[in-house]
């Protein structure tokens, strides 16, 4: 009786990113989306509601912390919480992504050891899943627009182009950081404290026009080296009134962003054939 071997080999192996076979398993994406949205709120009495609770007790110390203690001025004429708003959302969406990215394929490791598909799909799934939390969670910002009567700037219809920033850098991150995670289970340790770390090293609880008004032009575009000042520091300008769009540290952090997606996306190409291997 002749028998049939069936055997798979690793094609394009100098390809970064295969389009057309990542587009052939596009509906397991959308069903891993689905299915990480749907058990996010699983079982809970509130459901989407804490997407909007969370956000909004952020919002309520950062006011008191830095709005009313430590007398924080905004620099705009946006009121404090309103300016913290603006940041508080956009970091959840970076945060939360990032540190389900970085734990996928560790929390995953009993399906891709058993069946073939794009291993890349795992990390992206907490990216595009968060997305829903994310513009749930813009409800608090128009809630806090009606309370203080604020109307946002004409150019608001731009928070896409620093949304993008966001989403590439959370992508790239979360690649290196599945990856590491999956080698060094250290990382899973590590993701802790870096998380409050990279929170305030970011422009949350101030304008990033501090800098350059404490260290000069030259500080402040190096620290536009750090992506989320871009994507924050634009995210909150689209809805200033008579604000200019901070394109020089948008394209910065753009730049760095690409950079940490792209090299994210070839360490993972390069160490995924040993995923197996470490799970």
């Amino acid at each position: 009786m002749q028998q049939t071997k069936t055997i798979i080999e690793t094609g394009q192996k100098n390809k970064l990113f295969n389009f057309k076979e990542f587009w052939r398993y596009k509906d397991l994406l959308y069903f891993m989306v689905l299915r990480d949205v749907t058990v996010m709120y699983k079982q809970t009495v509130l459901g989407f509601a804490w997407a909007i609770i969370n956000p909004l007790v952020q919002i309520i110390i950062f006011s008191l912390v830095f709005g009313s203690l430590a007398g924080i001025k905004t620099g705009s004429p946006l009121p404090y919480p309103l300016f913290s708003c603006l940041a508080v959302i956009p970091w959840n969406y970076f945060s939360s992504s990032l540190g389900g990215a970085g734990q996928s394929l560790i929390g995953t490791s009993g399906m891709f050891t058993k069946v073939y598909f794009p291993r890349l799909i795992i990390p992206l799934t907490p990216i595009l899943s968060k997305l829903v939390d994310f513009f749930i969670s813009l409800i608090v910002v128009v809630c806090l627009m009606i309370y203080f009567r604020y109307l946002p700037s004409a150019k608001a219809f731009l928070f896409f182009i620093p949304l993008l920033l966001i989403i590439l850098t959370a992508t790239g991150l979360g690649l290196w950081l599945s990856t590491l995670s999956m080698q060094y289970r250290d990382f899973k340790f590590a993701m802790t404290f870096m998380m409050p770390l990279l929170m305030y090293a970011a422009p949350v609880a101030f304008p990033a026009a501090k800098v350059l008004e404490k260290f000069g032009a030259t500080a402040y575009h190096l620290y536009a080296i750090y992506p989320m000042v871009g994507g924050i520091e634009g995210f909150r300008s689209c809805f200033i009134q008579g604000g200019a769009m901070p394109w020089d540290i948008i394209l910065i952090s753009a730049c760095s962003s690409i950079c940490i997606l792209l090299s994210g996306i070839y360490y993972f190409r390069r160490t995924e054939k040993f995923f197996a291997d470490l799970a």
